[in-house]
């Protein structure tokens, strides 16, 4: 095995990123205005600015999974059991004792196993449930006249608050993970130029010298 940096995370995967920190960071700041945490804009003005990021973020999300699927990125989702109780025992222990992270990244699979599996769960569990609740929350007008429905808008509020909140905690320690282990620098660097350091086999990399000279240093 041989390790090279390589461009593993295409422009569109790179704008993805960038764009919905950005989208997320504008809905968690809004509402938290709408639910009074803070004044600094207005109720109206945050509703209508939470709204707008909230549909800029499901095109976003809409444009990702279509991108994902046709080029068959998904794979590098796909969560394994393998290699897992290392990482495990590595971000409870070992990362505090300043040993080596136990995972390598792929060519054909950048994530470590505890990362796809987080990173599926948010995709097929937490941002479904934020968007479906918080467009049952929005188009309420279509369906208050249903029998209890007072009570199942309670019930949207609580789904959709909840969710915003276990997204926030998600930011928070992918926030916390970039000041550990490599330098702050290092681990960002792969999302603005695409570039990583990644292992490769002697056939993997004799193909992208070949064929794609221009992903690998």
């Amino acid at each position: 095995m041989a390790i090279r940096r390589v461009k593993i995370f295409s422009l569109f995967e790179r704008f993805w990123h960038w764009s919905q920190m950005l989208l997320i960071l504008l809905l968690m700041f809004t509402g938290f205005g709408l639910h009074g945490f803070h004044h600094l804009v207005g109720f109206k003005q945050a509703v209508t600015l939470h709204t707008f990021a909230a549909f800029a973020l499901l095109l976003l999300w809409a444009f990702s999974v279509f991108w994902l699927f046709t080029t068959k990125t998904w794979r590098h989702f796909i969560p394994t059991i393998n290699g897992m109780w290392k990482v495990l025992r590595f971000y409870s222990f070992g990362i505090f004792k300043g040993e080596h992270h136990p995972y390598r990244k792929a060519y054909w699979r950048k994530h470590n196993p505890l990362q796809a599996l987080t990173y599926l769960m948010l995709k097929i569990v937490l941002f479904p449930l934020i968007w479906m609740s918080g467009l049952a929350y929005l188009f309420y007008f279509l369906w208050r006249d249903a029998p209890h429905a007072t009570d199942w808008l309670t019930g949207v509020a609580l789904i959709h608050t909840g969710s915003a909140y276990a997204i926030l905690v998600f930011v928070l320690i992918h926030v916390y993970m970039l000041t550990t282990g490599h330098s702050f620098r290092e681990h960002l660097m792969p999302m603005i130029n695409g570039f990583d350091e990644v292992d490769l086999t002697p056939e993997e990399e004799a193909y992208l010298l070949k064929d794609e000279p221009e992903v690998i240093r």
